[in-house]
């Protein structure tokens, strides 16, 4: 073979060389249009890092104390009175035995109605909280109005209050027993301003009698959830209507509770400003 010859030899060699690394490229782009690297092509560390979501504020004791409503949140007359007297509030006209003969699906309605009348008396109209937990009591008259923010990590708020939407189908009307005395208890649904992720209104009414004398017992109950916290308001006594106090709470508590959970200080109410 001539010098000229084995120089052409060589440069075909590289040429083709060439050609083969470009293929090989030109196949890696390809496995990538379809998402999947090419076989032998690892990502870098920063390539192959996902952004992650934000962790879910969690409601500390300290958080669920800023986010009680005052007095201002509810005006009208209602006084704030010490958190150990509003722990010992129960209304004694809230116990009694649910009659089941009143119900056409009996225990399973029946038990739902207990349940409820159970949870008012017991301020655990949610189920226990399993977080942070603060409650404030108000009185006016002879009303009380009980507010309560509490944690439900380890449980589902929903399903509560989807259980609580059943109740004015369920509950309309029943009876209890308690040492012989019959009372009568209506439920009704109530509307509640459009707040927090999801909510529910409750209207309780028990007639008997109290220290002798016949009484009515009314009660507006409502709660929102935001997120896996709630907040609940029990108003009412034997004076009646409190439904305008609860629409009150529920709107200015529910933003407090927003405020505690961005990391914010809840604004003072309006009255409280002037």
């Amino acid at each position: 073979m001539t010098r000229r010859s084995s120089r052409l030899a060589r440069v075909l060699s590289s040429a083709l060389a060439a050609g083969a690394l470009l293929t090989t490229a030109a196949c890696s782009d390809d496995g990538d249009k379809d998402g999947s690297p090419a076989s032998g092509v690892t990502a870098s560390p920063a390539a192959r890092k996902q952004p992650t979501a934000s962790p879910t504020p969690t409601l500390t004791e300290s958080g669920a104390d800023a986010a009680l409503i005052t007095e201002a949140d509810i005006e009208d007359d209602w006084t704030q009175v010490k958190d150990t007297e509003a722990e010992n509030w129960h209304d004694s006209l809230l116990i009694g035995k649910v009659d089941v003969s009143d119900f056409l699906t009996a225990k399973a309605d029946a038990a739902d109605c207990q349940r409820l009348m159970d949870s008012l008396y017991d301020d655990d109209l949610l189920g226990k909280p399993s977080g942070a937990n603060a409650l404030r009591g108000f009185t006016q008259g002879d009303s009380r109005l009980l507010y309560q923010v509490a944690s439900y990590d380890r449980s589902d708020p929903q399903d509560s209050l989807k259980w609580m939407a059943k109740l004015p189908d369920e509950c309309d009307q029943f009876t209890m027993t308690e040492d012989g005395e019959k009372r009568t208890v209506q439920v009704i649904e109530t509307k509640l301003p459009d707040v927090g992720d999801a909510r529910q209104g409750l209207r309780v009414t028990v007639q008997g009698t109290s220290d002798g004398e016949e009484a009515t017992l009314t009660l507006d109950v409502a709660a929102v959830r935001i997120g896996n916290d709630a907040i609940t308001v029990t108003a009412g006594g034997l004076d009646g209507n409190e439904q305008d106090s609860v629409e009150a709470a529920v709107k200015q508590g529910t933003q407090r509770l927003k405020d505690v959970l961005a990391g914010r200080t809840p604004k003072p109410a309006p009255s409280e400003i002037e």
